[in-house]
């Protein structure tokens, strides 16, 4: 069977029993949880709910019933599709209360590090190579210099981190944007992993965008499942994005004292994908101590993370960073952690030619007519008050601004010499001191 999937190879499906890599009382415990929690008696019921297949799935009730702790219901399933029904028998209750009680986790069967740390190395964001023509697709709806792709392109193809910087409302975040947008791949994330005995949950909707898989026909459950290993979702290239409120405690693991399980912090969902730190600067932690925390991952390729009980381990750390920030990276950084930031690229104000584009090409799109003489005054009277420094974001406030006038004037849409006036005053505050 052939797993590769949009050029990357999907994990192929477990076996058997033994391809499992997992303790054999975790993988049991899971499958009583399951039947308890979920109420599901056949082994094609069960199989999808703990996201193995049907074999694997027949093995672990086969290991259970062995010992006492599943039972057949001796009666066909009422569907009428012939199969065994099983339930949990009394030690089996007792067993599964019992697992809970340490462990709420339950349903799909966590994949080894180990073994994950594979799938990484199969999907590398250092694996991607990225076109100009791809990045230029992806960043159509923007107008930059090609001096910019010019650096842009061979930051993105190395997999390295970035540090934009510039001034503020230069589109630094909508360029990470297109970035994420010009890998069009897919990738697969684990559900959960394993460390030693502990589950660690990866996949998070909020985060991950799952691509639709045709649905199985339960006909033919046993030919169509098997493509890939179902413990895995398959989807786009993951972007996180953080600003303000990023905090070094965010980076570690998360206990839920409740469930007794961990959640993945940011950077594992990340693998794979993009880590944007926007506005950096602007958290509560010195930029410095935040990037002294990534320095080890960012050489290595390898992050460590702690368990409850201290234990340190290492997971992959596959992710591209993109810092961004308003501030001069000298301002913010040693030259220590500025040498270890792999590319820099400074993001410019547009030049007015450019400048002029981004305002005809908003104007259109919002139905706006271009007026000559506003457009002069705007360039030679209104520009030279803030000594011609032009940003990208000013266009589309300028001309949102003109547009909710002309509604609230009950006029047509227009662009005059006097409403650029009554725009441009909302853009700026005057520095003046107010009296309490």
């Amino acid at each position: 069977m052939n797993m590769e999937v949009a050029n990357v190879i999907a994990p192929p499906a477990p076996k058997r029993l033994e391809d499992m890599q997992l303790p054999l009382v975790m993988m049991r415990d899971i499958v009583l949880k399951t039947i308890f929690r979920k109420n599901v008696e056949t082994v094609a019921e069960i199989s999808p709910a703990i996201c193995l297949p049907i074999p694997v799935t027949q093995e672990l009730v086969d290991l259970a019933r062995s010992q006492k702790l599943i039972e057949a219901t001796g009666s066909m399933t009422a569907g009428g599709s012939g199969e065994m029904g099983y339930q949990l028998t009394d030690a089996g209750k007792a067993r599964a209360l019992d697992a809970l009680a340490q462990s709420e986790y339950y349903g799909a069967m966590p994949v080894p590090l180990e073994v994950y740390q594979e799938q990484v190395k199969r999907q590398s964001i250092r694996n991607i190579q990225i076109t100009r023509q791809q990045l230029t697709d992806a960043m159509g709806h923007l107008i930059l210099p090609d001096s910019l792709l010019d650096h842009l392109g061979p930051a993105v193809s190395a997999g390295r981190s970035i540090l934009m910087y510039g001034p503020p409302g230069n589109g630094k975040s909508s360029i990470s944007n297109g970035i994420r947008d010009a890998m069009g791949d897919k990738i697969f994330i684990p559900r959960a992993i394993e460390y030693a005995g502990q589950v660690i949950t990866v996949f998070d909707p909020i985060v991950h965008t799952a691509v639709e898989e045709e649905a199985d026909d339960p006909n033919s459950l046993r030919r169509t499942s098997g493509r890939f290993d179902m413990r895995y979702v398959r989807c786009e290239r993951p972007t996180v994005i953080t600003g303000g409120e990023l905090s070094l405690s965010m980076l570690d693991l998360v206990y839920n004292p409740t469930a007794r399980t961990y959640q993945a912090p940011l950077q594992l969902k990340s693998s794979g994908g993009i880590f944007i730190v926007d506005d950096l600067g602007r958290q509560a932690e010195p930029p410095q101590a935040l990037v002294n925390r990534w320095i080890v991952p960012l050489e290595e390729s390898k992050d460590i993370l702690a368990l409850q009980s201290g234990e340190k381990f290492e997971v992959p750390f596959d992710t591209l960073v993109i810092f961004s920030t308003n501030f001069h990276p000298n301002e913010i950084f040693d030259k220590a952690a500025l040498r270890r930031i792999f590319f820099k690229i400074k993001i410019d104000g547009p030049v007015q030619e450019d400048y002029l584009k981004i305002f005809a090409m908003v104007a259109k799109k919002r139905g706006m007519p271009l007026d000559q003489d506003a457009l002069i005054h705007l360039l030679k009277v209104k520009y030279p008050e803030i000594d011609n420094m032009y940003a990208n974001y000013q266009p589309i406030f300028l001309i949102d601004q003109m547009i909710a006038i002309c509604e609230f004037e009950g006029i047509p849409y227009q662009m005059t010499p006097k409403l650029i006036d009554r725009a441009w005053a909302n853009m700026f505050v005057k520095e003046e001191t107010i009296v309490h």
